[in-house]
């Protein structure tokens, strides 16, 4: 999907019009928990591979995306509630808690304080994305500007659920700036012609290939105020 790389100085000399938050990994810390269990069920269903390789290859990608390539490498159809299943095994594994990312609530105590739009874009479905962001304290910040890939027709790395957030909070793509922390949704935040910064406060997460992919890189929420120009 080749694009231009969208060019913006950071720390912003005026904060953006709207932030467009990822959820997993964003606002709320479910990366490792959901990748560990990815990787176990996997494995039962004969596709063998690390959780550093799992990391790599299916953050920020939707479960339905993650089922057409195992199919494609084992040589067979998984029942076509694969999806599903993972998705309810998920929010077992979450019921004992969820943590929202370090500093995040504050910095969206000071966006709502300075009058700030945001809203969460992400590839999970909405019963999947209220139940963490509720178990972590975070859904009255953002319960009304959910959007889920279940909307539009193609997921991240598309552009597509960028620019429907963007045009439902009526925005212009330009205008906004996108946090992520998955190459997918970096490569479709610059798809959708929205600066973005790449958040790599995990260990896991490729900092330099979410640079190479035209994300400012930043490693600690205490950061994101100060870029975004506030």
């Amino acid at each position: 999907m080749p694009v231009d790389k969208v060019s913006m100085a950071f720390p912003l000399s005026t904060p953006p019009s709207l932030v467009i938050f990822d959820c997993d990994g964003v606002l709320v810390d479910t990366e490792a928990l959901a990748n560990q269990l990815l990787v176990k069920v996997l494995a039962e269903d004969g596709f063998v591979i690390s959780y550093e390789e799992c990391r790599r290859l299916f953050v920020g990608k939707t479960l339905e995306a993650v089922m057409v390539h195992v199919e494609a490498s084992i040589g067979r159809r998984l029942d076509p509630q694969w999806p599903d299943y993972i998705r309810d095994e998920t929010l077992k594994a979450f019921s004992t808690g969820i943590n929202a990312v370090p500093h995040v609530r504050e910095v969206l105590i000071a966006l709502e304080g300075q009058r700030i739009p945001f809203c969460v874009a992400s590839s999970g479905k909405f019963d999947k994305m209220r139940f963490t962001l509720g178990n972590s304290g975070l859904l009255h910040f953002v319960e009304r500007a959910l959007y889920s890939a279940e909307q539009v027709g193609r997921g991240k790395p598309w552009p597509d659920l960028f620019l429907f957030a963007a045009k439902s909070m009526g925005y212009a793509p330009a205008d906004c700036v996108v946090i992520e922390d998955s190459v997918p949704g970096v490569e479709a935040a610059v798809a959708a012609g929205m600066p973005v910064l790449g958040y790599a406060g995990d260990p896991h997460t490729e900092a330099n290939v979410l640079k190479e992919k035209g994300a400012h890189v930043f490693h600690d929420m205490n950061a994101l105020l100060k870029l975004l120009g506030l």
